[in-house]
């Protein structure tokens, strides 16, 4: 287009590399109205008739004998052309039959992209909604969002030079790679493809990411679905976290004084222990003088909340002055310091985990067709109870600033489930399952009797499934993860003399 544009951005289909402003210009895609037609559940579908379909019409003449001479050696390959009635242009023919397009292209598994009359080409679309791996043979062409779109994930690059060795390249591609492409081709038809709206959408999210770079979406954001993810760590820590400063202990207490002071004298015995915080959630009670507090050689710090929330124990308090903490309840006083401090070594290996030691999973109810949280005692797992565990600071941060939706509030509302919502915000962004270490199950203090403890209640539980299912709403899927894993200190059950052992005094069931 012959306009004076200075130095106006342009956002339009068909650029070539030549003319497209990297980071600039937006690339926008040739829409087709045909692509709306075809039902995508069927694209889904990896049983396919040909290898590759060739579908389009206007490409050169000598592209057209080039894929005409290859099909009659190549059964695996069909190439469709006009038909002879050009009335109908949704008819494609072939060999004396008659194929309807686009609905065709959900019989081949990879489809041809070829230059044109123009670099871009509605086919493009037809194809990633018939769930049909484009096979793009221009060698020019910008891709459609390529600024943020990763299409390596989604399609095949083939020379013009090289168009006669399309089968072979096809034929090299293994079957599960050929479901992935197609499963992230569909996923991005459907996300910025399917409609003008989308494509307007996405074309002003990008011009809105160049003006507030910091709040532009991450690589992941653009190209992955949530629900898939890949595993990645947000925390830029090395592979193994440092043992100095050690963690901050953070004990979330009511007005169980006696248990409290137990397991602070308890604490103080770790070696990697750094600090005490005790957080007093006791609105209506004053906690016990200083003076008659524990006398401990490490810092022992009071915070007394304004409100009585769960999600006290997360919050950020700016006395945490290490990566490292250890979210502990005041009656779990059974834990012995070498426990502690082997937990407090695996979270080093793994520091973008929860790490702790009681465990729960999740199970899938046919019955009801819901979510169950399940307590019983299984080799499965796929949470780690907050009630003592270690994570890193930067969890805390993101429950208390950034967890989706309303989940802060209704557990804060319900007094239940603040574990749950933390397993559920770090599976989400790690797409990892927590870590159990040692082999106890029994962690409550011993005089404290079932009928004291709010997790005997039945309510209690019913209510934990529930938060099982609302939580899975809110995500859009199951970030969960269930492993059959735990760490243990190695030898610790050998007959091997103690002095030679890191970790004897590891409790058992």
């Amino acid at each position: 287009v012959d306009l004076a544009l200075g130095n106006a951005l342009i956002a339009g289909a068909g650029f070539d590399s030549w003319t497209y402003r990297v980071g600039f210009d937006v690339s926008l895609p040739v829409y087709s109205p045909y692509a709306t037609t075809l039902d995508t559940g069927k694209s889904a579908n990896p049983n396919r008739r040909w290898l590759v379909i060739s579908s389009q019409v206007n490409i050169h003449p000598e592209y057209s004998m080039e894929l005409l001479g290859l099909a009659e050696t190549r059964a695996e390959l069909l190439v469709l052309e006009p038909c002879p009635d050009q009335t109908n242009t949704s008819l494609r023919c072939s060999a004396g039959n008659i194929y309807s397009h686009p609905h065709i292209l959900q019989e081949g598994s990879f489809c041809l992209v070829l230059r044109g009359a123009r670099l871009g080409q509605p086919t493009l679309l037809e194809a990633l909604a018939a769930g049909c791996i484009p096979i793009i043979t221009a060698d020019a062409m910008v891709m459609p969002f390529a600024d943020i779109i990763d299409w390596k994930r989604a399609a095949l690059f083939v020379g013009e030079a090289d168009l006669n060795t399309v089968i072979d390249v096809a034929a090299s591609v293994s079957e599960k790679r050929r479901d992935e492409m197609r499963e992230q081709g569909l996923w991005l038809y459907q996300h910025y493809f399917s409609t003008m709206e989308a494509v307007t959408l996405t074309a002003l999210d990008i011009i809105n990411d160049r003006v507030f770079p910091h709040h532009a979406r991450t690589y992941e954001d653009w190209n992955f679905a949530p629900h898939k993810r890949v595993a990645q760590s947000p925390l830029f820590l090395p592979l193994t976290a440092p043992r100095a400063p050690g963690f901050t202990a953070v004990i979330l207490t009511y007005d169980r004084v006696e248990s409290l002071f137990t397991l602070i004298n308890k604490l103080v015995r770790v070696p990697s222990l750094s600090k005490v915080i005790v957080v007093w959630n006791n609105q209506r009670k004053n906690p016990p003088p200083m003076h008659l507090w524990p006398k401990v050689n490490k810092p022992l710090k009071l915070i007394h909340t304004k409100e009585n929330k769960l999600s006290n124990r997360f919050y950020p308090y700016e006395e945490i002055e290490t990566e490292a903490i250890l979210t502990i309840d005041d009656d779990i006083v059974m834990l012995t310091a070498d426990e502690l401090e082997f937990g407090f070594e695996v979270w080093r290996e793994f520091p973008d985990r929860i790490v702790g030691f009681p465990s729960r999973t999740h199970v899938w109810d046919n019955s009801t067709q819901r979510w169950k949280y399940e307590s019983e005692w299984t080799n499965q797992i796929s949470m780690v109870l907050t009630g003592v565990a270690f994570h890193h600071k930067y969890w805390s941060y993101l429950y208390t600033t950034a967890m989706p939706g309303d989940i802060k509030e209704w557990v804060d509302a319900h007094m239940n489930c603040e574990d749950i919502a933390m397993n559920f915000l770090v599976a989400n962004i790690t797409n990892k399952a927590p870590i159990k270490v040692t082999p106890r199950k029994k962690f409550k203090c011993p005089e404290c009797t079932n009928t004291e403890m709010l997790s005997a209640d039945l309510v209690h539980m019913v209510e934990r499934s529930d938060c099982i299912n609302r939580f899975t709403s809110v995500y859009g899927h199951m970030p969960l993860h269930t492993v059959e894993f735990r760490a243990d200190p190695v030898l610790y059950k050998d007959s091997f003399p103690e002095k030679l052992k890191r970790f004897n005094d590891i409790g058992s069931l």
